[in-house]
């Protein structure tokens, strides 16, 4: 309670002194003309102190929600406030979660909700960075309705873990696929003039432990997978402001790890927006601030103390840190402030709609856009799951099914009411509230909710003879089964932030169900609704697999056109799905679930694939997944057909040409991996076995025998190594092998490509 008179005694302080000063109108940074960081240094050259301290902090705001405190004064109802400062014309930050969708009420009603896109690993599944901007502008829109301007999105850490319980929340397990996922959703947020982060920096690939454990690996693996997904997506993406992580990196918190935030982030990638910190990631003042924490989040109700206000202060007294740190941290904050546009398109008044370019000039902005469209949202989030949802396996064309054919026995758990959503600080309250309330945990990380679109009513709107059962009784689930034409098995696990899952089976006997049912009925088709893998002990009992992940709020529309053909699956694995725990780096998940043993664990040790992560890593050691990643059936078939290899801008370009050669009309993805010369290989293992995913595009959705020609510029990082004495990325000379494919094993033979001299390449 301390912590919070005092920063309530300092913001009165401060409004009573800008009260007191006089108006300065607009001021000259309200020349758009301007850059952003011209118009910052004005700003800074204007402030007080006080009015300085108080953008480097920010104040929950869920009123009684930790240590029972009050909404902030002039907040609404969201994770962050940072108060404006009227005298100088700076707005007010209003802070919400938004990884799927926007998770809080703002100016708004509680009962109204948003909308929820499906989980991340679809987005990212789609391999559609049209699907990603898509989602991302529709979001913004609506944050914006809401009154938010700043948008705690951009999850980007890999997943090493598949039992983490925030995959859901982020863009699987390779860099490149992920950094232009993420990068393209944080591009289109901030074309809707809405300020996005990008986190958690850096190797928050786990939750267990989360808050203490030590991330241990070497600088080179850092940098070839984790950072370079940070890299790529902020090169792309340019967000307005990075949110350091929770655990430790090779002995510092993140949040005071001078080597990635000064040296890496601001210093070698030359980024010119400011770090926050995330919600209880703050341990000091001026080592913080030193290191190159710009903003500290919520310090009154989830830190210690509010180490940015009378620690910091101290410190700035006794030259422990410096004064002109001070105003870089300003600086840095006021500068991605103007550079998002919240300065001249505040949220109190209607933004624009970003052109199909997403140009950075305003002139290409022009649309104006309605307050909000709920139906238009909608399809936004049941497009990104038509383009995400994987078809994993489909036995003598099971799928599509008939309406005509007979009836179908749909089965699962709350598929009559609702679809399942992952938990946490992520989750979206739907429009018409929690379909399924009362399963626990109901507190925090719960509630577990469902999303009231059933997929039950979604199916039947297809015009089959539908029979339902719940799941709970297998045995009677199997007796409809057998009297149906076909089944249909909706399984599911809940995964939460703050916990991990132990193992990958599924909960509540549901293996044992679809056993039944497909022992019953060989015509079966499961349905996944899913965090991550999960075990399949009954793959080869069904006829077809469907990846639906958590599915959104128009997911079950989308699984419904899906399961019957109006689209065609196209989604591909954005992560390698293993067979079973022995395969993983780290078989066993020390201290994992919703109640862990004691001792939880110190550190974990990431130098044992480095950055060889998921797909790499099984190639390094032989492994064969159950399914690899980028795989990815559909209902019709295409040929690929490769060009010559030639170097464009400093980079290998190919050209492939994609052809529609089934019966349906369908969208293919192209991906290109590359064997580079000296890379790293295990003991036994040749270089050539290693291969690195270094570009991909994606087809529109071609009719029967129609044709498309994709140009596919490749990544020169993922073509190099990473030096940690020069700091730099350099593409070895030697001998280059691309292989053009449907999957990381599913590969056409390789096209060479020879360098003569070793290429560094710009910092």
């Amino acid at each position: 309670m301390r912590a919070w008179l005092t920063v309530a005694a300092m913001t009165a302080a401060a409004s009573m002194a800008t009260a007191a000063a006089a108006p300065t109108g607009p001021g000259p940074w309200a020349d758009a003309r301007l850059s952003p960081d011209q118009r910052a240094r004005l700003v800074v050259r204007a402030m007080t102190r006080d009015e300085k301290f108080q953008l480097i902090r920010s104040q929950f705001a869920i009123p009684e929600a930790i240590k029972r405190l009050p909404l902030p004064p002039g907040a609404i109802v969201g994770v962050g406030h940072v108060p404006g400062i009227a005298r100088l014309g700076i707005p007010a930050l209003r802070e919400t979660d938004a990884g799927q969708g926007v998770t809080q009420p703002g100016r708004r009603p509680k009962d109204e909700g948003a909308t929820a896109l499906p989980s991340g690993l679809a987005i990212a599944a789609s391999w559609d960075p049209r699907i990603a901007r898509a989602g991302g502008a529709m979001i913004a829109g609506e944050a914006r309705y809401k009154g938010f301007n700043v948008l705690l999105a951009g999850g980007i850490n890999l997943m090493r873990e598949p039992r983490n319980g925030r995959n859901f929340e982020y863009a699987g397990e390779d860099p490149l696929l992920a950094g232009r996922i993420v990068g393209e959703s944080i591009r289109a947020i901030q074309s809707r003039h809405v300020l996005s982060t990008i986190k958690h920096f850096a190797l928050n690939d786990q939750e267990t432990a989360r808050m203490s454990i030590d991330v241990r690996i070497g600088e080179q693996a850092m940098h070839e997978s984790d950072l370079l997904a940070f890299r790529l997506a902020i090169e792309r993406g340019r967000p307005g402001a990075v949110m350091c992580a929770y655990n430790r990196v090779n002995g510092d918190y993140a949040c005071e790890h001078d080597e990635l935030l000064n040296r890496v982030l601001k210093r070698d990638w030359r980024y010119p927006g400011f770090v926050m910190s995330d919600w209880g990631a703050v341990h000091s003042a001026a080592k913080a601030a030193n290191a190159g924490l710009d903003q500290q989040s919520a310090g009154e109700s989830f830190d210690d103390q509010v180490y940015f206000d009378g620690p910091l202060r101290q410190a700035l007294r006794t030259g422990e840190v410096p004064a002109q740190r001070l105003d870089d941290m300003v600086q840095r904050i006021l500068r991605s402030l103007f550079a998002a546009g919240l300065y001249d398109h505040p949220v109190d008044r209607p933004s624009e709609r970003p052109s199909e370019r997403l140009s950075d000039r305003p002139s290409d902005r022009r649309l104006p856009y309605e307050p909000l469209d709920v139906t238009a949202n909608l399809i936004v989030a049941r497009d990104a799951l038509e383009a995400g949802a994987v078809l994993l396996r489909n036995e003598q064309g099971l799928l599509p099914l008939n309406a005509r054919d007979g009836a179908i026995a749909v089965i699962g758990r709350h598929i009559d009411k609702g679809v399942l959503a992952g938990g946490g600080s992520s989750l979206v309250r739907p429009r018409g509230g929690n379909a399924v309330p009362g399963i626990g945990p109901t507190g925090w990380p719960g509630p577990v909710l469902y999303d009231p679109n059933p997929p039950l009513k979604a199916i039947r709107d297809k015009g089959p003879t539908i029979a339902f059962n719940d799941g709970r009784d297998a045995a009677a689930a199997a007796r409809l089964a057998r009297n149906s034409h076909t089944a249909v098995v909706f399984v599911e696990k809940w995964a939460t932030e703050s916990v991990d899952s132990p193992d990958l089976t599924l909960p509540d006997g549901q293996d044992a169900l679809v056993s039944a049912v497909a022992q019953a009925n060989p015509r079966t088709v499961v349905v996944v609704v899913n965090n991550g893998p999960v075990a399949m002990p009954w793959l080869q009992q069904v006829g077809a697999v469907l990846v639906a992940w958590y599915p959104g709020s128009a997911g079950s529309e989308a699984i419904a056109n899906l399961l019957f053909g109006k689209v065609s699956p196209s989604g591909r694995l954005p992560f390698t799905w293993p067979r079973d725990l022995s395969q993983l780096p780290r078989p066993l998940l020390e201290g994992a679930g919703l109640q862990p043993p004691a001792p939880m664990p110190a550190s974990v040790d990431y130098d044992i694939e480095g950055a060889d992560v998921g797909y790499r890593w099984f190639q390094r050691t032989g492994r064969q997944p159950l399914f690899p990643f980028g795989h990815g059936l559909s209902y019709t078939t295409f040929t690929q057909q490769t060009g010559p290899v030639r170097w464009v801008r400093g980079a290998p370009q190919l050209t492939v040409t994609v052809r529609n050669t089934g019966s349906r009309a369908g969208a293919d993805v192209v991906q290109v991996y590359a064997a580079v010369p000296d890379a790293p290989a295990a003991p036994g293992v040749s270089n050539a076995s290693i291969r690195r995913l270094a570009g991909f595009a994606k087809t529109s959705t071609l009719r029967p025998g129609a044709r498309q020609t994709l140009r596919i510029a490749l990544e020169p990082r993922l073509l190099a190594h990473y030096d940690p004495a020069a700091r730099r990325f350099t593409m070895p000379a030697g001998r280059y092998e691309l292989f053009v494919g449907r999957s990381a094993i599913d590969l056409d033979p390789p096209h060479p490509l020879t360098l003569a001299t070793p290429r560094p390449l710009a910092r």
